[in-house]
């Protein structure tokens, strides 16, 4: 699954109003991550009906950030990623490494501007790719 597209994050200063437009046109339903939760984050799995775990995330940004919906792509190491985002022009907006709570992950931008993340789930550090 190393370098695909394994998440989704949908970033909303409405997580109430988020969770009723995605429930009713697809029956997804929302959990607290407990991870995030501990880091002082509002971010809650989405689930699938028939699905066999989270597949993505909403997060409530509390205005702190832009409305968004952005696609992550597991990488074996966050931090190596994101420096191979720098040397091919692209660009790092955010980077939490070493994340006791839940997985490596970060936000960059490719060359045209458009953003989307990398994270490298807690058994995955240490490995390469």
């Amino acid at each position: 699954m190393i370098n695909t597209v394994a998440w989704f994050e949908i970033a909303t200063d409405d997580p109430q109003g988020a969770e009723k437009f995605y429930g009713e046109l697809f029956g997804w339903s929302f959990a607290t991550d407990e991870g995030s939760a501990k880091n002082g984050m509002d971010y809650r799995l989405v689930g699938y009906p028939g699905g066999d775990g989270p597949k993505g995330g909403l997060y409530a940004t509390g205005g702190g950030s832009p409305n968004h919906a952005v696609f992550s792509v597991v990488v074996a190491d966050t931090g190596a990623a994101c420096e191979r985002v720098e040397s091919l022009g692209g660009q790092v907006v955010f980077k939490l490494l070493e994340n006791p709570n839940g997985p490596d992950f970060a936000y960059v931008r490719d060359t045209s501007g458009n953003l989307f993340g990398l994270f490298t789930p807690p058994h995955l550090r240490g490995t390469r790719e």
